[in-house]
This record gives structure tokens, C-alpha cells and sequence, in this order.
């Protein structure tokens, strides 16, 4: 994986140390994971944005937003475009909207008894983000 450089502002480290952490950490993690993705396009174009150069092949076309669900809450993530194919990123699946872990967690709960609407609710206490029941039904077709 190539190298992330992450800058943070001075008012983001003073709400990651005094003030909100569940706030900045998902600022801060968002900002991480947008960096990655920012890599991981300049990686597969074999060029950086705006970059010139015979080994290009490909060009950016901008962003999708997308919503990714976490254990530090729900990101806001810029998921670049590719004006040829599609990206394709090691971070999540694509139309994936949750992390794996978080899945796989909500899948647990249903495997120890938690009823699928208990789940939902759970996960809106927890994150700030509800997962329908059928969607925690659907994850649990995954289940072996």
C-alpha cells in the first residue's frame, strides 16, 4: 500500500483531545480513509491528479460520496471516479455500506438470540445509524 500523508487542522486536534473524541475520531478517520482511496486511484492510473505522463492510463472524473457504517459511526467517504472502468478499492466491496467487522457483529448478536428489531434498535443507540430488520435478516442469509 503507497504511503498516506494526513494533515490535521488545529481545531480538530483540540475536539479530538477536548472536546467530542466520537466526533473527531470519525473526522479523523474519514479524512484517512479518503487519503487511501486518493492512493489507491493515483496507483491503479499510475499518475497523480493532474499528472502528465506516458505510463497514465486512465484519468480521474471526479467522486462519488458514499456513506460507509464503522464502529466510530457512519463516514462520509469521496470514493474517486475513473473517466475508463471502474475503481476498485481493497478498503470495502462495492455498494458495500458497512464495515465487515460491524456486520459481523450485528450476525453475532442474531446468532446469541438478540431479535432482528433489537438489533436495529441497538444499532441506533450505538452509532447513530438504523439498519432495517430485514437488512440485519439479509446479512444473516450469509451466516453457514
Amino acid at each position: 500500500m503507497p504511503k498516506v500523508e494526513l494533515n490535521l487542522e488545529d481545531d480538530e486536534l483540540k475536539e479530538l483531545l477536548l472536546g467530542d473524541r466520537d466526533k473527531a475520531m470519525q473526522s479523523i478517520m474519514a479524512k484517512i480513509l479518503d487519503e487511501i482511496l486518493k492512493s489507491e486511484a493515483t496507483e491503479q492510473i499510475k499518475a497523480k491528479a493532474y499528472e502528465r505522463s506516458d505510463e497514465r492510463t486512465n484519468s480521474r472524473n471526479g467522486y462519488r460520496v458514499r456513506q460507509l457504517t464503522t464502529r466510530v459511526g457512519s463516514l462520509e467517504l469521496h470514493v474517486p471516479k475513473l473517466r475508463h472502468g471502474n475503481f476498485s478499492t481493497q478498503l470495502f466491496k462495492r455498494y458495500q455500506c458497512s464495515e465487515q467487522a460491524f456486520d459481523l457483529a450485528l450476525m453475532e448478536m442474531v446468532i446469541q438470540g438478540v431479535s432482528t428489531r433489537k438489533v436495529a434498535e441497538i444499532t441506533k443507540k450505538l452509532c447513530g445509524t438504523t439498519f432495517s430488520k430485514s437488512t440485519v435478516s439479509a446479512l444473516c442469509n450469509n451466516l453457514d
